[in-house]
C-alpha cells in the first residue's frame, strides 16, 4: 500500500517496505518493529501503523509517520510521525502528515485524528497548526491537537 504526494512516496508498514527501508539504512525504532508484529497477528491493521517516507528526489527513506493503531470505538486516531534531521524544515512532514490524514478520513470508520507534541517543539506545533489541527489541551508539557472530519 502507497500513497504518491507531489515529492514524496508513502509506504505502509509491511514485511517488504520494513526489509527495503533497513537496506536503505533507515534507523528503526522499536514502534516499527511492533507495528509489524501486530500486522502478522491481524491483518486490517495495515495503514494504521507507520509509513515510511521516501523523497522521490533522492530515493532516501527520510522518516516515518502514521497512526498509533487503527480507529478506536469513537473512530479517534492517533498520529505520530518523525522525520530525520537532515531532512528537517522543508515541509516534508507536513506533506507527509497531510497525506496520512486524507487517506485516514477516506475511512467511514474514522471521525477525528489527534496528535501531541511538547510545547517546546516549535517545529512540530509549525506542522500540527498548517494541518489546521486545533490546539485541543495542554498537560505536563504535552500539547494535544485535534482535527475533525469536515
Amino acid at each position: 500500500m502507497q500513497i504518491e504526494t507531489e515529492r514524496l512516496l508513502l509506504a505502509a508498514c509491511t514485511e517488504e517496505s520494513v526489509a527495503e527501508a533497513s537496506l536503505a539504512g533507515y534507523d528503526m525504532r522499536l514502534h516499527i518493529y511492533e507495528h509489524l508484529t501486530a500486522l502478522r497477528e491481524d491483518p486490517s491493521l495495515l495503514g494504521w501503523g507507520a509509513w515510511f517516507v521516501t523523497c522521490k528526489k533522492t530515493g532516501e527513506v527520510i522518516g516515518d509517520i502514521g497512526f498509533k493503531g487503527s480507529p478506536d470505538v469513537k473512530g479517534c486516531v492517533e498520529a505520530g510521525y518523525g522525520i530525520v534531521p537532515t531532512a528537517q524544515g522543508k515541509g516534508f512532514a507536513t506533506e507527509a502528515v497531510q497525506a496520512v490524514i486524507q487517506w485516514a478520513f477516506s475511512s467511514p470508520a474514522v471521525k477525528q485524528i489527534i496528535a501531541e507534541c511538547h510545547a517546546e517543539n516549535l517545529a512540530s506545533i509549525r506542522v500540527l497548526e498548517k494541518l489546521q489541527m486545533e490546539r485541543a489541551a495542554s498537560k505536563n508539557g504535552l500539547l494535544k491537537w485535534q482535527l475533525q472530519r469536515k
